[in-house]
């Protein structure tokens, strides 16, 4: 646990209500424990508050977004002021400064009309609102950085939309290492060796993409191959991994082993993935169970697999799904 935090944060930007800044329209905040008490001690917040930046007061009048759900306008409730103009433009600025802090992930603050990812309110000419729009700067923050992983902080209550949004995070992080590396192709085939489980355990047809060009590394045209294979890594990982493929997943392992194992001990393997299979258990138990026969019949590939400790155990993702 003391070695996990002694190494550098790792940078992730969110909105500043959620760190508890008093910088909301009602002069409030929106800060959430998990975030600052649990993800803190692994990421690094470089806070934003597009409205504060912008210059709106604390308290502001409630700004809202006005028109059609592809392109509305941000207006001010009571004054009708269009902040639209202003808001995209400053956007531009400050995502032109986050690019140059190598952020590896984003939270945002949901049905935020600055920084809501999806699903907020849009008020037609009736005055009746449709939960269709994204806020201004979380629209042009997924339009800049298609690849870096992004969450509402209310969706990180779903543990599975948690887990996943977290293991892209650290995902995130080791490319970005690997590609600032300077790789060659031989380092490409180690990297996409040890990802190798984690990615079949997100998207198949990804993975498959991803071995050819893998496999192509050798020729003329690497850095185009490496390009597209950073684009479909976090392609892959953007699809949620399903119970039924950590199974697969999970068997896949074990047929490495599973001749150095008794009767009695390949029995409690099987009964304990079948009983995390029918949702009597979490993911935690099988894997853990894997972990300690791996201990005592050790294989180096399956050793090197970043699907056994894609992040800190210590977050204690697999507790819950």
């Amino acid at each position: 646990m003391e070695e996990l935090l002694s190494e550098p944060k790792i940078k992730v930007g969110i909105s500043s209500c959620l760190l508890g800044m008093k910088v909301r329209f009602d002069g409030g905040h929106k800060h959430d424990n998990y975030i600052t008490q649990t993800l803190g001690r692994y990421f690094d917040w470089i806070s934003v508050c597009p409205e504060v930046e912008l210059g709106m007061s604390i308290p502001r009048e409630n700004i809202r977004l006005v028109g059609i759900t592809d392109d509305p306008r941000l207006i001010g409730h009571k004054s009708g002021t269009d902040y639209t103009d202003a808001m995209k433009k400053y956007a531009e600025n400050r995502l032109y400064e986050l690019e140059n802090l190598n952020l590896h992930g984003y939270i945002l603050k949901k049905d935020s009309p600055s920084c809501g990812m999806q699903r907020v309110r849009v008020y037609g000419a009736e005055g009746i609102p449709v939960r269709s729009g994204s806020g201004i700067f979380a629209n042009a923050l997924l339009k800049k950085f298609p690849l870096l992983p992004v969450e509402e902080e209310g969706r990180l209550n779903d543990f599975p939309l948690r887990e996943n949004f977290i293991e892209r995070v650290f995902a995130h992080h080791r490319l970005v290492r690997f590609l600032n590396s300077g790789p060659r192709p031989k380092d490409l085939v180690r990297f996409h060796t040890s990802h190798k489980l984690t990615l079949m355990s997100h998207n198949l047809k990804d993975y498959k993409e991803m071995g050819q060009l893998v496999a192509q590394a050798g020729k003329s045209g690497f850095t185009g191959r490496l390009s597209r294979y950073s684009t479909i890594f976090m392609q892959a990982l953007k699809t949620k991994a399903t119970r039924k493929k950590h199974v697969n997943i999970l068997y896949h392992i074990m047929g490495y082993f599973k001749k150095s194992l008794d009767a009695e001990d390949k029995k409690e393997l099987i009964d304990t993935i079948n009983q995390y299979h029918l949702g009597y258990i979490p993911l935690i138990v099988p894997v853990t169970l894997i972990k300690h026969h791996l201990r005592r019949h050790p294989v180096e590939w399956i050793n090197k697999q970043i699907y056994l400790n894609p992040y800190p155990g210590e977050l204690m993702l697999r507790n819950f799904i």
